[in-house]
């Protein structure tokens, strides 16, 4: 039987397009209208989802965060299910829990480049709280990388991992620059190369 995936709502196109249109134009090269008429509304109509568009920057950024922290834990749980199920065996070990984090980040790094862009230019213009949440996000989702790495290579002090971590993210985070979409060699290559860069640099870490 076929699995239904539900269309995206009014609100998540909307969003959608804005972080589209605000990386590539910038937070205040867009105005309401355009948002609007990227997803068929007028301008006006927005309103009705968003008080304007600082509220969009700050649930996309903000959002992004929170996804990426929950996606990590969610991994974690299952692999702690599986292991429990299977007493220990199967392919639930330290080593499967960071590859599987490196895959979920992977996917966000291909398929919300926007977003990635957008981070970088634009998490200043969020106000002081909303900017505060997204530090602590990104902080949780840190330390949940580390625990796992150190899980994996546990002669790696803590503030190496940590390092470790932060390089691997900015390895991964590099896909903006990686050229236009249609340019890069197909997403299953590009995921399989990523993964064996990320991979290689913990390792290298590991091994030192």
């Amino acid at each position: 039987m076929a699995t239904r995936i539900d269309a995206p709502t009014r609100r998540e196109q909307i969003l959608k397009e804005a972080a589209r249109l605000f990386a590539e134009r910038g937070f205040h090269g867009v105005g309401v209208d355009e948002i609007g008429a990227a997803v068929g509304i007028s301008g006006p109509g927005l309103y009705r989802h968003f008080p304007g568009k600082d509220a969009m920057l700050a649930e996309l950024l903000v959002g992004i965060s929170d996804s990426l922290l929950t996606g990590a834990k969610r991994r974690l749980a299952e692999a702690d299910g599986a292991a429990g199920s299977r007493a220990g065996t199967g392919p639930t070990g330290p080593g499967a829990v960071l590859d599987s984090l490196i895959e979920g980040h992977i996917d966000f790094a291909l398929d919300d480049r926007p977003l990635i862009t957008l981070h970088d230019r634009e998490l200043d213009r969020l106000r002081d709280a909303d900017r505060k949440m997204v530090r602590q996000l990104q902080r949780q989702y840190v330390e949940l990388w580390v625990g796992v790495l150190r899980e994996v290579y546990p002669a790696v002090a803590e503030p190496a991992a940590r390092s470790a971590v932060h390089s691997v993210f900015g390895l991964l985070n590099s896909t903006p620059h990686l050229g236009r979409p249609g340019s890069l060699p197909g997403r299953a290559v590009t995921a399989s190369l990523l993964h064996r860069m990320a991979r290689g640099a913990f390792a290298a870490v590991g091994e030192a």
